[in-house]
């Protein structure tokens, strides 16, 4: 009876469209022009670095209106976990590919997120305005990595493009209406919203938000979101462009206001007429995902480098701990010790100030409270924030690279048979010999060798060669020299010169 009614109220509803690809292959420049806006001058460096969502309207090929909601996710590898939430969320994504460039790293990544999440998608063959542009080539360079186009060895369909121009766009976008027919995607307007977290953040002023996209039922104010055991009313709901709204129903991206805690990106929420059924379920789910039995972290004897992280969203979070665990040493390792969503803060700075080890604060597109600064200068602590993700990564490989621990290496430069000594005082003596192996010279660090047992060490003071001051001797060469040493060294030791390398 239930499964009649619901076969009874599904009705069409919009596709949810992934705009994926590698950087600069123009996924955001494709976006604008379908919107008619500007979105890539807002983002630092011209990188998209969070998942936005919007909504156009595209004729179909009968002249009526459609909808299509589309998700831009980063190009740079750094997002990869976002790219992967956009494949699974979306109902077709769009592959975009430079016609100048053709299959970069990022391609093959996010080709890899569409087929694991088994979302159908398109190809957009893009920048075929530019004078470099080869479409056939981009073809086989597809083929290549197993990405078969139609009438190209496979049933892929595609569109040559120029986000800049916007030729071919309008082809594109039939392309998917038509691939959304297809699929038949439904949805029923009376059930309860629910759907995906996109990406949640910490507003200084509204405190904690979330961007949803609802794909099925309908949101209205006054119910009530849960997200695993992130509970929030719907007193604000607002669409992508910001504008308050009442309600809100299926393939529809928006933000809601007034989160208890933050929401994780990518999980589900669902929608609850009345307050004590959410708590029930986040309750539930609580009890049925957290406990005693954890995973216990592997003992590395490495030297543990602490590091607490702050973003302004979720995904930056997750961004900064995939490129943090990719930076490794053979001596030192990144710990987190805190992350959060928000600006870093005073009791940032104080949790990082270990009289053991300070830890390294590290900011991704957030600001930094003056008391955090203030107390930051007296802990001598250093703070770093960042807009770009590489500029991160190079500063935390430096990072590494200074507080890692030193792996002396000691190498043998030279050898030396005493044949003969001459004086000796209490810390000084002078010998002859000859140099058997490398050279020898002034002011080099020796080993005082008898019968193959290190006996003491010491340092040349002074160095002859036929009676006259040199630096250096080479093998072969009979020698006179001044030793600085306690030990007495007597015809037949042997004397090592050696250099103490750091690696």
């Amino acid at each position: 009876m239930e499964k009649n009614n619901e076969q009874k109220n599904a009705v069409e509803r919009p596709p949810v469209v992934a705009v994926m690809g590698h950087i600069d292959h123009g996924k955001s420049t494709l976006l604008d022009y379908i919107r008619k806006t500007n979105i890539v001058d807002k983002e630092a460096g011209g990188i998209t670095q969070h998942i936005s969502a919007y909504e156009v309207i595209h004729k179909d090929e009968n002249g009526k209106d459609k909808k299509i909601t589309f998700l831009d996710t980063p190009g740079h590898e750094a997002f990869s976990k976002m790219r992967e939430r956009g494949a699974k969320i979306a109902d077709i994504a769009i592959l975009v590919v430079s016609a100048e460039d053709g299959v970069k790293p990022q391609t093959v990544e996010a080709y890899k997120a569409i087929a694991e999440s088994n979302t159908p998608f398109v190809v957009a063959i893009n920048k075929i305005d530019k004078a470099g542009a080869d479409i056939e080539r981009t073809k086989m360079n597809l083929a290549e990595n197993e990405i078969y186009l139609e009438n190209y060895g496979g049933k892929v369909p595609f569109a040559p493009i120029s986000a800049k121009t916007g030729d071919g766009i309008d082809n594109l976008l039939s392309l998917i209406l038509i691939l959304a027919e297809l699929e038949n995607f439904e949805g029923d307007a009376k059930e309860n919203a629910s759907g995906f977290v996109l990406e949640s953040n910490m507003d200084s002023k509204r405190g904690i938000q979330a961007t949803l996209i609802v794909k099925n039922g309908t949101l209205k104010k006054g119910m009530y979101v849960v997200s695993e055991d992130s509970i929030c009313s719907t007193r604000i709901i607002e669409n992508f462009l910001g504008k308050i709204i009442s309600e809100a129903s299926y393939s529809s991206p928006i933000r809601l206001i007034g989160f208890d805690k933050m929401p994780k990106a990518g999980s589900i929420f669902k929608a609850f007429e009345n307050k004590k059924d959410a708590e029930n379920f986040a309750q539930n789910w609580k009890i049925e995902n957290t406990g005693p039995n954890k995973d216990k972290q592997e003992e590395s004897d490495k030297k543990i480098i602490p590091i607490i992280l702050k973003a302004d969203a979720y995904g930056g979070l997750e961004a900064i701990e995939k490129e943090i665990s990719k930076i490794t040493s053979e001596s030192a390792e990144f710990k987190i010790v805190g992350t959060g969503v928000g600006p870093i803060s005073e009791s940032d700075v104080k949790n990082a100030g270990g009289k053991e080890q300070k830890a390294i604060i590290v900011g991704f597109h957030v600001k930094i409270d003056k008391n955090a600064t203030e107390i930051a200068e007296k802990m001598e602590l250093k703070l770093s924030t960042f807009d770009i993700i590489y500029k991160m990564t190079d500063f935390l490989k430096e990072e590494m690279e200074s507080r890692r621990p030193r792996v002396e290496s000691i190498e043998t430069t030279g050898k030396a048979k005493i044949i003969k000594s001459f004086s000796q005082t209490k810390e000084r003596q002078i010998v002859g010999g000859k140099v058997t192996e490398g050279n020898i010279g002034l002011n080099q660090n020796v080993k005082i060798m008898r019968r193959d047992f290190e006996i003491g060490q010491g340092k040349i003071v002074n160095l002859e060669k036929g009676k006259t001051k040199t630096s250096t001797v080479e093998e072969g060469t009979e020698f006179g020299m001044m030793i600085e040493s306690k030990t007495e060294i007597v015809s037949g030791d042997v004397v090592e010169c050696f250099a103490v390398f750091q690696k």
